[in-house]
């Protein structure tokens, strides 16, 4: 990312909170992401693969552990993220290169990301479990994902602003925790990141496509039985 592609306003922000902002970004939601990305590619192999993939837990500790090692990091780092969002500001006008567009990229995306995985935690696993005592159905995903046009743009969306900000917030990690630390560097991993961005989107929509398949099996919520 080029050297200009922010300014800072004037702030004090430590170097230890820097770097374990960035690591919480990356270590352990980094791994979590593709883990559960990888999970919900058992759609492909029909609802009780995705369910046992999914939604099961072997014990209570295991949900219990999911909860700390998500939702704690993912709090912490939304709060760091936030003060970052107010610390800097964009200057594309008078810098109109490539690290600039990127920086105001991942900025948008980190807000647009922010509200996607608070719906989705909250829909797809707090409020199944917290309200209505069982975890969510296939069924449920699945329909709302074929016959509910707005659910399927928002995950469409969500998932390629996730992989983004995931992807290139690993190269804002390598440069904080000074493993590159030349703008030669940078460029050679460069190829990387976009990897990462495409293999990351591929994956989350092979998943929505699987979902949308399956759901033309469901009907729409108030629909009449046939």
């Amino acid at each position: 990312m080029s050297s200009q592609a922010a300014e800072a306003v004037p702030t004090k922000t430590p170097l230890l909170k820097s770097r374990l902002g960035s690591f919480l970004a990356v270590v352990p939601l980094s791994i979590w992401v593709v883990n559960h990305l990888w999970d919900n590619l058992s759609a492909f192999n029909g609802a009780a693969a995705w369910e046992t993939s999914v939604t099961s837990y072997s014990n209570p500790f295991a949900q219990a552990f999911t909860l700390i090692i998500v939702l704690l990091p993912l709090l912490m780092h939304t709060g760091w993220g936030i003060v970052r969002l107010f610390s800097f500001k964009p200057n594309n006008v008078s810098y109109s290169n490539y690290g600039n567009l990127k920086y105001l990229v991942q900025r948008i995306s980190a807000v647009g990301v922010l509200f996607f995985l608070g719906a989705h935690i909250w829909l797809a696993f707090l409020h199944p479990r917290l309200v209505e005592g069982h975890p969510e159905p296939f069924s449920d995903i699945a329909r709302e994902m074929h016959h509910h046009m707005p659910t399927l743009i928002v995950y469409l969306l969500g998932t390629l602003g996730t992989a983004y900000h995931l992807a290139n917030g690993l190269q804002s990690f390598a440069m904080s925790w000074g493993i590159f630390a030349s703008d030669r560097s940078m460029r050679r991993f460069e190829p990387v990141v976009i990897g990462l961005f495409l293999l990351l989107t591929a994956m989350s929509w092979a998943v929505i496509y699987a979902l949308y398949t399956a759901g033309a099996a469901f009907s729409p919520v108030g629909a009449s039985p046939p």
